[in-house]
């Protein structure tokens, strides 16, 4: 802290005033402003805010001293003391005054500054409030594009089903395929093979040749080729023929492009026929090759 280093007077003359008497004259008064003086001078605010004061103070101080010193009269002794003592007291009281509004004004400041920084952690709060809030709608935008996006995949992709499936319908249309539980059948008939072969004709390679087109424009449909005969000859020898000419279909499906995986095949002799057996037209029925497609690759119900 900064200290007054005043120093009155007084002090240098009572040196001379002890070389010239051994008693030098002073009044309670005098000794009182003196106290005084030294008081203030260890005040720190007084050294702060009333500096000038104090020096004013000082100089009357040292006028009252110099009276004491010359031995003038008590009574203006007294004067130039009070004098100099109500200079000490108008020191301490600017002081005291300078002071308190120096601790307003720093109290003022430290509200201030509490205050901005209020509205600074105010404003931080709201930014990051609007931060949130606007990756919360980023988010929200994000997750709404993609369920639009799957929707329109998802309706993309049932428009190309139900277009597949149309155009499926349209193709099969000329292979006299019909729909059944199982799935849509599509049937070669007897005609379509040489008498008591295996080997297609033709015509039944013609046959093949547009399921083949059909079944290449759709890879996911799976089929099962079934041969059938009539109840002329032995059982075993009818089974035989049948199962051969379902392997027939499926050599000749294979060699136009169909996956020969895709294709199961299984004889039934004169197993399930369609008509009676009792005249050549039905009997002409019964001989056949029926191609059974899942559309949708689901394994194809067995016979019951």
């Amino acid at each position: 802290m900064k200290k007054l280093h005043f120093i009155p007077a007084v002090f240098a003359l009572s040196v001379l005033m002890a070389a010239c008497s051994s008693t030098p004259t002073t009044t309670s008064l005098l000794d009182q402003t003196r106290g005084d003086y030294a008081a203030a001078q260890n005040n720190p605010a007084v050294a702060t805010y009333a500096a000038n004061e104090f020096r004013q103070a000082g100089e009357a101080l040292d006028a009252a001293n110099a009276a004491a010193a010359k031995k003038e009269s008590l009574d203006k002794i007294d004067k130039l003391a009070y004098l100099a003592r109500q200079k000490i007291a108008t020191a301490g009281e600017v002081a005291r005054q300078k002071a308190a509004e120096a601790d307003v004004a720093n109290a003022g400041k430290q509200r201030d500054q509490i205050r901005l920084e209020q509205r600074t952690q105010e404003a931080d709060m709201a930014k990051s409030a609007a931060d949130r809030a606007r990756l919360s709608a980023e988010q929200a935008k994000r997750q709404a594009d993609a369920a639009n996006s799957q929707a329109a995949n998802a309706e993309a992709a049932t428009r190309d089903a139900q277009a597949r499936a149309a155009a499926l319908e349209s193709q099969l249309a000329d292979l006299q395929a019909k729909k059944t539980e199982r799935g849509i059948i599509i049937t070669f008939s007897d005609v379509l093979f040489n008498v008591d072969k295996a080997e297609l004709s033709a015509e039944g390679l013609n046959t093949a040749r547009k399921l083949a087109d059909v079944l290449n424009q759709n890879p996911q449909a799976a089929l099962m080729v079934e041969g059938f005969t009539d109840s002329t000859g032995s059982a075993s020898h009818n089974l035989e023929l049948s199962q051969r000419r379902a392997e027939a279909v499926r050599a000749a499906l294979s060699s136009l492009g169909v996956a020969r995986e895709r294709i199961a095949t299984r004889g039934y002799g004169e197993a399930y026929p369609v008509a009676g057996n009792d005249t050549a037209g039905n009997r002409q029925l019964n001989r056949r090759v029926e191609i059974v497609l899942s559309q949708s690759g689901a394994p194809i119900a067995n016979r019951r």
